[in-house]
């Protein structure tokens, strides 16, 4: 595949055996066998034309804070987007930004420019294309609320644009989850505002997250959606599973929506862990826990 890919992109942009651990946040996994680094959304188009005609699945991969890749590595292409684009422009009350940029670098550029709406993103790790993908929120705000379009890749190359209710957003989904299209850009729909008020909002939201949430740890961030009608980490935390730990993973202390790696966890390690919490809710809370971070793997 290594040479196939070489057809259409350098070949110094795909590199072999590429510790999966070094990318992502939970700091687990093994090696990627192809990482492939396209520089521009060029590139991107045509590697992703390339697998699609040559009948091979790949992996997308932005900020790797929402991932969980399998101890033994991955067979199948990863194509790193993290990088490929990441600009940002702003023109009047909307920012036209790649979807390689980080979601908090959007943020900041909103600030600076007086530019209100994405204050609460300002903290989420992961890019825009990721952030879209799953229609990522916090603190009461959520991608749906600023979206105004979507471009993006579909599998055979071909380049499409999405209006707001095109991407049929919901609670951590969108019309692109579960699809092999690529996020490549999109335009937020912002509003002017005050940036010393817009900066203070950040920093506000900010110190909530270092007083709340286990940032000093690695993890993928809150491991589990809201159910509804109920918090992920109340549940936990009632059925007394703050601190409980499998192997290097463990609940976290400080917030029981997170499991984080106390240090030299494996990804079996975590699965064991998310696994063992959501029998134990159910148990206790005859209620099902959907884990948001996603695990890949080529095992048979």
């Amino acid at each position: 595949m290594r040479n196939i890919l070489g057809e259409v992109i350098d070949k110094s942009r795909i590199e072999e055996n590429v510790s999966m651990a070094e990318k992502t946040t939970f700091r687990t996994g093994g090696k990627a066998d192809i990482f492939v680094t396209p520089s521009n959304a060029e590139e991107l188009k045509n590697v992703i034309k390339c697998l699609y005609e040559n009948g091979c699945p790949y992996y997308v991969l932005g900020n790797g804070s929402n991932v969980l890749v399998s101890d033994s590595g991955l067979r199948r292409p990863v194509i790193h987007i993290g990088k490929t684009t990441s600009e940002i422009g702003i023109f009047e009350d909307c920012i036209r930004v790649s979807a390689g940029a980080a979601l908090s670098s959007a943020a900041r550029a909103a600030m600076q420019n007086s530019l209100a709406g994405m204050e609460f993103a300002s903290g989420i790790p992961g890019t825009v294309g990721g952030s879209l993908i799953m229609n990522a929120g916090a603190y009461g705000g959520e991608m749906k609320q600023i979206t105004e379009a979507v471009s993006y890749i579909d599998p055979s190359g071909e380049e499409h644009i999405a209006s707001n209710d095109e991407m049929e957003f919901s609670y951590r989904r969108s019309a692109l989850s579960d699809t092999d299209c690529i996020i490549t850009g999109a335009v937020l729909k912002l509003s002017r505002g005050e940036k010393d008020e817009i900066n203070e909002k950040m920093q506000e939201l900010a110190r909530l997250r270092r007083e709340k949430q286990p940032l000093e740890f690695p993890s993928a961030g809150s491991t589990f959606k809201r159910p509804e009608g109920y918090f992920a980490g109340t549940l936990i935390e009632q059925t007394g599973l703050k601190g409980y730990t499998i192997g290097g993973a463990q609940v976290s202390e400080k917030h029981a929506g997170f499991i984080i790696n106390r240090g030299g966890a494996t990804t079996a390690d975590i699965l064991a862990l998310i696994n063992y919490v959501r029998g134990a809710v159910f148990e206790k809370h005859s209620v099902e826990l959907e884990p948001e971070v996603k695990y890949w793997s080529d095992d048979e």
